[in-house]
């Protein structure tokens, strides 16, 4: 569903992303992993449309990032790092913003918000301004608007930054949930999140593909953990 040929970036002097290749399939969640500055995020921005790739590119559900990129965005489901919260607006406001953004109306929008209200549990907080909530809550809120189209890929940005153990129990069950049915890139830091949800786990470092396995065979390889292998690589 996602299929990476080539991706090049720089900004400046500097190179970003160099050369990299990659696919996810339906019902695969890859861990994309990498230090600060390692290219990641970059990635991502590329893949969803939001930077133009140097060279080489990039398709999701068979659309091409270059040739249609509204279809792309369509198709995808992208929760920023720093997700672009408006703090004057009620959720429910902002959720309904969302919607209009999508093309959803009518029934289908209440559906929509309903169902992502829910298994995002922002039901207490619906009617509050967003600007009164806490970090868990508004990165919450982000993942629903990422959701609220249902799409059929999903890349997520540090989905379980800000929020309690609690919390993060409940994100990483959602993904697990969702990841029969969808193709989902999650990037973090935290490196046990990758063992309770990703099938595979991709490693950066300067803008280069180090490692693409699953991260029993990293560990199996290795013989120590993920935060060893990690260091090891990127260090």
């Amino acid at each position: 569903m996602i299929s990476i040929k080539e991706l090049r970036k720089s900004f400046g002097p500097v190179v970003a992303v160099d050369g990299v290749s990659f696919d996810v399939e339906k019902g695969e969640v890859l861990g994309f992993l990498g230090p600060n500055g390692a290219g990641k995020s970059t990635v991502m921005k590329m893949v969803a449309c939001f930077l133009k790739p140097d060279s080489g590119g990039a398709s999701v559900c068979g659309y091409d990032i270059l040739e249609n990129p509204v279809e792309v965005r369509q198709s995808i489901g992208y929760l920023a790092e720093n997700v672009p919260l408006y703090n004057e607006m009620a959720v429910d406001d902002f959720l309904n913003f969302i919607c209009d953004a999508r093309q959803i109306f009518g029934k289908g929008r209440k559906q929509a918000i309903d169902r992502v209200v829910t298994m995002c549990s922002i039901e207490s907080v619906f009617h509050q301004t967003i600007e009164t909530l806490s970090k868990g809550y508004k990165r919450r809120v982000g993942l629903a608007q990422s959701l609220i189209h249902d799409p059929k890929v999903l890349i997520l940005d540090e989905p379980t930054d800000g929020l309690d153990p609690n919390q993060k129990h409940e994100v990483r069950a959602l993904i697990n949930d969702m990841a029969k049915d969808k193709c989902i890139i999650v990037s973090t830091h935290i490196l046990d999140e990758v063992e309770a949800v990703c099938s595979r786990a991709i490693i950066m470092s300067k803008g280069s593909i180090q490692v693409n396995s699953t991260p029993d065979k990293l560990k199996e390889e290795h013989k120590c953990g993920l935060d060893e292998i990690f260091r090891k690589i990127t260090g």
